[in-house]
């Protein structure tokens, strides 16, 4: 490659890495399985959304393969990742985002087990497995990188249902955990937690200006103005953390809320009230 054309060519952050992406259909995880392979990522969309992830794939080309699997079962977790070795070679990331909600905000008093019970198992069992499948074979090989969705519920109270609080804060405990034994194979394990967004997860029955709508809603609930954050925003916050410019970076819980988390704007609010 010429100097010219080496200065001009895009850099592509995950050049020759190969990718997990659960609930990779929809939502964070589609808009991470382009980013990822825009970077030059090979990437396996893993999902139970079976026309959307095919179509994905299609859409993207060669790179990019499409495996149905329900994160809640072992053994569809555990083929998963032998196929992607079978078909690769190797497995350099594995980003389990795949999660669902209850319902939101609902009381203790009114809350439900089986609720409980269906966001444990998905949001919680799901990162287990993708996370203890992914170390199998990535401590073999002495590298590699697991990411997980959490949310900004972890940094602060009182903006989830109690499930679903629990699943995410688990989700946060676990990759502390991971960080502190997989360090010793030079495995790094982080979170991504994101600030309220309009997904795929929450948004299929709605049209698109009550999608608008929304968005602006949480927008002016938060606490940097002027910015609405979408599936790409939390995307690239996991690129990051996927590419070797986080190469030092293990046990980070990014938290992509603007600020929300850490900032009380009561006084604020009252004393602009009063002026």
């Amino acid at each position: 490659m010429s100097t010219a054309v080496a200065l001009t060519a895009p850099h592509k952050r995950l050049e020759d890495k190969v990718a997990i992406i659960t609930g990779g259909a929809s939502g964070i995880g589609a808009s991470a399985v382009h980013l990822f392979c825009e970077n030059g990522a090979k990437v396996v969309i893993a999902d139970i959304q079976d026309d959307l992830g095919r179509a994905i794939a299609d859409k993207l080309g060669e790179t990019v393969s499409y495996v149905h699997c329900d994160v809640s079962n072992e053994d569809e977790m555990m083929n998963l990742v032998d196929n992607t070795i079978e078909t690769h070679g190797k497995l350099d990331i594995m980003y389990n985002n795949a999660g669902i909600m209850d319902q939101f905000l609902v009381s203790i008093l009114d809350a439900q087990k089986s609720d409980l019970d269906r966001v444990l198992q998905v949001n919680l069992g799901g990162a287990f497995l993708g996370a203890k499948h992914a170390a199998r074979v990535m401590v073999p090989q002495r590298k590699g990188c697991i990411l997980f969705t959490a949310s900004a519920c972890t940094a602060i109270a009182g903006i989830s249902s109690h499930s679903y609080a629990a699943s995410k804060y688990g989700i946060l405990g676990l990759m502390k955990n991971l960080a502190a034994e997989l360090g010793q194979y030079g495995l790094r394990v982080n979170c991504v937690s994101p600030y309220g967004l309009m997904t795929g997860m929450g948004t299929a029955h709605l049209s698109e200006a009550e999608i608008a709508q929304g968005e602006v809603g949480l927008s002016e609930m938060g606490n940097l103005k002027g910015q609405i954050l979408k599936a790409d925003g939390v995307a690239r916050a996991a690129l990051y953390l996927a590419s070797d410019e986080a190469n030092y970076v293990s046990g980070l819980n990014l938290v992509v809320d603007g600020g929300f988390s850490v900032v009380n704007p009561t006084m604020m609010k009252a004393f602009n009230a009063i002026n």
